[in-house]
């Protein structure tokens, strides 16, 4: 009883046969979900723009003895993109799971903001879950099935100075994902975010290194501290596997308390 328990538990997550495509995953969160998602037993695509990037980051985990390829494409332009997403269907097998991770930060007060930052950043956070999403998306129709995950963030919740255009895109992911889960989730489709709180990563690491920041995080957020980035493997997991298969239009926050107080 015992073993058959843990059998039945341990399939719920298991993502063995699944193929994910990872945006943006060359380093970062991005990085750290494909290790994940490869761990848990799935064959993994990872997606960059930086093709050497992309490469030798892949070699780290095929020296793990992991199963990953690439697809070195730029999310923003929605042709590219069409073009990759078709190649890894015909290339490597259906896409079963999405995870849209790819983005950007850029900070400095608003009113000095600059209008081509403003436009980088809407391509990149949110342009390509739409792109990359709806190209994926119609494969997955086309079989009655699929899981996307959208990363979102605790800005898709809260605001803090100099990153209002951040804020505006994240935000814009949140309802994304709900909008994907109304017009998708009929065709048997599952479209999830995770919002990340601060973590220690490339893109946050001029606030890591800051002392009078991170002091400021270790007061405001409960659990104390920085997330480090394997801390997500496990709601990216869940929401990739069947354990969620009920789960939809959801934004699961992983931030160490820091939206649940004041």
């Amino acid at each position: 009883m015992t073993t058959e328990r843990k059998t039945m538990t341990s399939s719920l997550f298991d993502l063995t046969g699944r193929r994910a495509l990872v945006t943006g995953s060359s380093q970062g969160i991005g990085l750290a979900i494909a290790q994940g998602l490869a761990e848990h037993g799935a064959e993994v695509v990872m997606n960059g723009r930086d093709e050497g990037k992309l490469v030798a980051a892949a070699q780290q985990l095929l020296d793990q003895g992991y199963r990953v390829s690439t697809a070195a494409f730029d999310v923003t332009e929605v042709e590219k993109v069409r073009e990759g997403v078709d190649l890894i269907e015909r290339r490597d097998g259906p896409i079963d799971i999405l995870i849209n991770n790819a983005g950007m930060q850029f900070r400095t007060p608003l009113e000095d903001f600059p209008p081509e930052k403003w436009q980088q950043l809407l391509s990149t956070n949110v342009s390509s879950v739409f792109y990359v999403g709806q190209a994926v998306a119609r494969h997955m129709i086309a079989r009655g099935r699929g899981k996307i995950v959208n990363i979102a963030s605790v800005q898709s919740e809260l605001a803090r100075p100099g990153i209002a255009p951040y804020t505006a895109t994240k935000g814009a992911v949140r309802n994304l994902t709900r909008g994907m889960c109304t017009d998708w989730a009929g065709h048997g489709l599952q479209i999830n975010a995770v919002a990340p709180g601060y973590f220690k990563t490339p893109l946050n690491q001029a606030l890591v290194d800051n002392p009078e920041f991170s002091a400021w995080l270790e007061k405001r957020t409960p659990a104390g501290r920085w997330g480090n980035v394997g801390e997500l493997i496990g709601a990216v997991v869940f929401l990739s596997s069947e354990a969620s298969s009920f789960v939809n239009g959801h934004t699961l926050y992983v931030d160490g308390g820091i939206t649940a107080s004041l």
